[in-house]
Parts: C-alpha cells; sequence; structure tokens
C-alpha cells in the first residue's frame, strides 16, 4: 500500500471537500509524513501496535500532551478518510486512547496595558521622530484593527485594500474553512486605517496592490513574523514584557474584554469565527470572574 500517495489523497480530499487552509494542511502533511517515516514508510498499513509505539516514542522524544493529541488526531482523520474510501477495511485507531493533557487558559493582557500599548502606538504614528513614520502609521492600524476585531494574524496581515477604502463599522472576513463572518470596526480602527491608506498611497510599489498591508514578498502582503517582531518591540517601548505579548494574545484579549464587559459567550464565539462553542468556552474562566463579583456586588447576604 503506497503511503506517500494515501497521503496525497488525504490531503487534496482536506483542501477540496472540506476547505482546510494552507497552513492546516501543511500541519497534516508533516505530522503524516513523520508518522509514517517512524513507522517505516508503512503509515496506510499500519496495526494499531505501530501507532500506539510510534505515539510512545513521540512521548518519550519530549512532546508536549497537546502535540501529541494533534498527531493522533491527524492520524486518526487519515485513517476514517480510508476506511471511507474503502482503501482499508478496518480503523487501527479506534482503540487509542488521547493523550491526557490540561487545557490551559490563554495568555491574555489587562485592559491597562492593552491601553498603554495603543496609545503608544498612537504616539508613534504621530511622531515617529527618527524612526520610520510609514512603518509607524502601519504598526498603529495593525494593532488598533486587531484589538477592535479579534481577527487570526493571518486575517489580519492579508486584509484587502477595500475594507479601508469603504470606511464602513462592519467588514466581512473570510476565515478557517472559507468561512465568512462579519467583524465590527471601532472608531478609532477606522481612524488609524486611514491615516495608513493616505501614507501608503505615497508608495509607488503599493499603488497596485489589492492588499491593506501589501509588502514585496511572495504572499504580496506583510508577514505574520514581520507583525509580530513589530509588536513585541512596540510593547517593549510600552514599558511591557515582551514576552508576554504575540498577535493572538491580543485576540484573546479582544475575546475577554468583551466577556468581562457582559458580552454574550455565543457572540463572542461569532466574532472569533470559532465552528465550535467548546472552542469559545477556553474563556468560561472570566465568565466564572464576572458571576462572582456580580453576586458580591449585588447579593444582599455577600459580605
Amino acid at each position: 500500500m503506497n503511503s506517500a500517495a494515501r497521503i496525497e489523497a488525504f490531503l487534496e480530499m482536506m483542501s477540496a471537500e472540506r476547505g482546510a487552509a494552507e497552513n492546516t494542511l501543511s500541519s497534516y502533511r508533516r505530522d503524516l509524513e513523520d508518522a509514517s517515516e517512524q513507522i517505516g514508510g508503512g503509515l496506510a498499513g499500519a496495526a494499531a501496535a505501530d501507532i500506539r509505539a510510534y505515539l510512545d516514542d513521540i512521548a518519550g522524544r519530549g512532546f508536549a500532551p497537546t502535540s501529541q493529541a494533534r498527531k493522533l488526531s491527524a492520524i486518526r482523520q487519515f485513517f476514517k478518510f480510508l476506511y471511507a474510501e474503502g482503501l482499508r477495511g478496518d480503523d487501527p485507531t479506534g482503540t487509542l486512547d488521547s493523550p491526557k493533557k490540561g487545557r490551559p487558559l490563554p495568555k491574555t493582557m489587562s485592559e491597562a496595558d492593552t491601553g498603554r500599548l495603543l496609545d503608544r502606538a498612537a504616539i508613534e504614528a504621530g511622531d515617529a521622530g527618527d524612526s520610520d513614520p510609514l512603518a509607524a502609521l502601519r504598526l498603529h492600524a495593525l494593532v488598533e484593527v486587531l484589538y477592535a476585531t479579534g481577527l487570526r494574524v493571518s486575517e489580519l496581515v492579508g486584509l484587502p485594500v477595500t475594507v479601508a477604502q469603504r470606511d464602513d463599522r462592519f467588514f466581512m472576513v473570510r476565515g478557517k474553512g472559507d468561512k465568512e463572518r462579519m467583524v465590527p470596526l471601532s472608531a478609532k480602527a477606522r481612524t488609524a486605517m486611514r491615516a495608513w491608506l493616505a501614507a501608503r498611497a505615497t508608495v509607488p510599489s503599493f499603488a497596485d496592490s489589492p492588499f491593506l498591508f501589501p509588502a514585496a514578498g511572495d504572499s504580496g502582503f506583510l508577514s505574520r513574523q514581520v507583525f509580530a517582531r513589530d509588536l513585541k518591540g512596540l510593547a517593549a517601548r510600552a514599558g511591557i514584557s515582551a514576552a508576554k505579548i504575540s498577535p493572538h494574545v491580543l485576540r484573546h484579549a479582544f475575546a475577554s474584554h468583551l466577556l468581562q464587559n457582559g458580552a454574550d459567550l455565543r457572540a463572542v464565539q461569532q466574532l472569533l469565527g470559532h465552528a465550535d462553542i467548546s472552542t469559545t468556552q477556553i474563556y468560561t474562566h472570566v465568565l466564572e470572574e464576572r458571576l462572582v463579583r456580580l453576586v458580591n456586588d449585588h447579593h444582599p447576604l455577600a459580605d
């Protein structure tokens, strides 16, 4: 049984039928090819004992339980595909237990630290000093839009320029699985985008780009890595530990601060683009804190 060909067929199905994103497909490919190599190049024909031995091996190599669970999930989906297509008469993953893993709370920022970060970005956009004024305006627009919308970083850096040109209070974004959702834009975010759009127009190489944040790379837009680096630099200048911040932390701050201020969990699920409410439930600790505060503040018998 040709495992390499079976893996390619599985990835084609995930792309064509389920609309899996490029990052997701790359992750599946790495996990399945690693498993196939460790099993001796024969993942498609592997028995349950082979897969169990592989899982024991990656645990021994020091992979975190979350990474082990991700690899097993990829392998499970691969064998479900083989079984559904009649390429195997059984599913050897059916008797395997998932690695036990705790569900860590998402790293986030306080409202005060988020305010300091945004204020610093606004100050630098207004007066970059000896720094690059174009980069300062771009970074201000990026952080304001990210905190206003809770976009995934890949969605943010790849935004079309039409989002800023329309100057609407809401826009549609295409996320995971090619699904569209509506996200809001604050007045501050729209102002920062307009300022960036005006600066962007002064750069001839950006004029014909369809992207709001164009760049010279193959993708045509700013890379996630460059934004993450610039964000850490901004945090340091704002007096916030750079180790505590990333684009994903700002996305978590967006969700946590909404919930802290009374938003409904279902509404936050839709804004984040989570397909399943269980993914959004990592924020239930925020709801619990809010309920405790509500009882303490308003219950007649509270201390």
